[in-house]
């Protein structure tokens, strides 16, 4: 039992943990009100941001493309599964419609995935990226110019709120549920596939790798987690605007997984908190003519990340600098006295020719030196 824990490799299970432990910790808090309406309103906020970060990096860190259309699944998924949960909740009451609403919510937002995955996933770089882009605004334009009876119309959709003290336990489990696909997928066969195209996808090709149908599902994949993500703003809010998902949103997003560092699912996780705290606490500083500042600070972010993790001139800077140099000093030095014999030294290994013999080639000092003439099939 001591033998199979100790092989486990415990740093691929830390994300795990902490979302763990968070979710008891905060749970228990808010089931005994100890915990703040404001607070309990941002832990929601934080773990729909994080499995959006988390589902986004699939795309972009993972597979190397560059989608902007993620408010656009969520916007779906905001919709349908809001609109699911307002006629059935009288009918099945709050756990059971929230299921339903949740499955029906990342279902046609993969749905639409698909739809798009498979004549945009055959476009790359910046073209892929207007693509995503042009479906998002479509479909929060569909939803703005729908009728009152239907969707709410530019107004928005009313949805019912879900009890607060518990929705961010079902938040932030659900973001455990996120990171399991993620990273058992990530670190399976189909994961190294899917980072060998982002590597270089004309090498995946020529070794017999379904690029479409792998490119496919992570998309229709990252779709369905923004699908549920979108379920849960319903229930966070009273109402689901289409304002709310515009092309800012999805660059927000995508901050969040730059930020975090590409391809890097812990790093998705820490950029998103920090980044939905600080949004939050930027809403109650900057009111009026100076909200405009928020939408300036998320550009200047992805702008200052692109210049530092490209420019050339600061490569010297990221290699002394980083992470996991600075941990490295924190560490203790090189211990002598602690080296062990190597137990694959030349004299405790048996061979047919002792070490210490000396081998030695007889050579007739008479005789020149002649090459040999090279044969028929050397020519």
């Amino acid at each position: 039992m001591a033998k199979a824990l100790s092989a486990i490799k415990w740093k691929h299970y830390v994300n795990y943990v902490v979302v763990a432990i968070c979710t008891v910790v905060f749970g228990v808090m808010s089931l005994t009100g100890s915990l703040s309406s404001s607070s309990i309103y941002m832990l929601e906020k934080i773990a729909i941001a994080i499995m959006l970060a988390v589902s986004l990096s699939i795309v972009v860190g993972f597979l190397g493309e560059l989608s902007l259309g993620h408010a656009g699944f969520m916007c779906v998924g905001a919709y349908l599964g809001g609109k699911t949960s307002a006629l059935l909740e009288p009918l099945l009451g709050d756990v059971p419609t929230l299921l339903v609403s949740l499955v029906v919510g990342g279902l046609v937002a993969a749905l639409f995935g698909v739809i798009i995955g498979l004549p945009a996933l055959r476009l790359r770089g910046d073209y892929l990226a207007i693509v995503t882009l042009a479906f998002g605004e479509i479909v929060r334009s569909f939803f703005m110019n729908s009728s009152d009876e239907s969707f709410g119309g530019s107004l928005g959709l009313n949805t019912p709120r879900y009890d607060k003290n518990t929705l961010f336990i079902i938040a932030l489990v659900l973001v455990l549920g996120c990171l399991a696909v993620t990273q058992n997928l990530i670190r399976s066969k189909h994961g190294r596939a899917i980072t060998s195209i982002r590597d270089n996808e004309i090498a995946a090709r020529a070794t017999g790798i379904n690029v479409t149908k792998y490119k496919l599902m992570v998309f229709t994949i990252s779709s369905f987690f923004a699908g549920i993500a979108g379920v849960l703003y319903s229930y966070s809010n009273f109402t689901v605007q289409s304002t709310k998902f515009s092309y800012n949103y999805s660059i927000e997003i995508l901050v969040m997984v730059v930020l975090g560092g590409m391809g890097s699912i812990n790093g998705s996780i820490i950029a998103a908190t920090l980044i939905t705290f600080l949004d939050m606490k930027l809403q109650t500083i900057l009111t009026g003519n100076l909200a405009v500042l928020q939408d300036l600070f998320y550009a200047l972010v992805l702008i200052v990340l692109v210049i530092y993790n490209n420019a050339p001139g600061l490569k010297s800077f990221r290699e002394t600098y980083n992470l996991k140099s600075l941990l490295g000093k924190f560490k203790k030095g090189h211990d002598p006295s602690k080296v062990h014999d190597d137990e694959a030294k030349w004299d405790r290994v048996p061979t047919k020719i002792k070490m210490d013999e000396v081998l030695s080639v007889d050579l007739q000092t008479n005789s020149p030196y002649t090459p040999d003439k090279p044969g028929k099939g050397d020519r």
